[in-house]
């Protein structure tokens, strides 16, 4: 058994994602990824502070399942206890052991969302950038664009957010029908 996000050799594959962004735009000084499960938010954060310690990284999770959140603000692992109800399907599982050391030491925020802003940025995405994302990687957007990041006193002109995973059923997203401007 290959655990999906707690294993050290997934993390570490993780981490490359942080070397493409390095190597594609040297000049980011922030980086912006969806945790769940806690390996991509991990080995992104390794890799980005051996080599550029000072770029800033920022989980960003709903509100709904917001373990990660919960876990920093007490300094200790806070799984949730009770089954986590969010658009965002990819990120409803707890952070864990391994990740958590990695989270807390390295990741200098995490962000949360709302069910809504989530909704609201995944379909921003899907309008202006003409990507098929999930709402999975609509919580990275709607981090970056929420009032708390904005107010952040870092001057952060170039941050990267990954788009993580593209697992979209349009028939599966109810939600879509109720979203403000959609066509009937």
């Amino acid at each position: 058994m290959v655990h999906p996000n707690q294993e050290p050799a997934v993390i570490a594959g993780q981490g490359t994602i942080a070397l493409e962004v390095l190597e594609q735009a040297p000049e980011v000084n922030a980086v912006v990824a969806p945790v769940g499960g806690g390996g991509m938010i991990a080995g992104i954060a390794i890799a980005i502070k051996a080599l550029r310690p000072d770029v800033k990284v920022f989980a960003a999770e709903p509100r709904n399942a917001n373990d990660c959140y919960q876990s920093k603000l007490r300094g200790e692992l806070t799984p949730s206890p009770h089954p986590r109800e969010t658009v965002a399907d990819a990120v409803r599982t707890n952070i864990g052991p391994n990740t958590w050391p990695i989270i807390r030491d390295l990741v200098d925020d995490v962000l949360t969302v709302s069910e809504e802003e989530i909704k609201r940025a995944t379909r921003l995405v899907w309008e202006r950038m003409k990507l098929l994302i999930e709402p999975t990687a609509g919580v990275g957007v709607a981090a970056v664009l929420s009032e708390r990041f904005q107010a952040f006193p870092w001057d952060l002109e170039h941050v990267c957010i990954v788009l993580c995973g593209g697992n979209v059923d349009l028939s599966s997203l109810t939600w879509l029908r109720e979203c403000p401007g959609t066509a009937e």
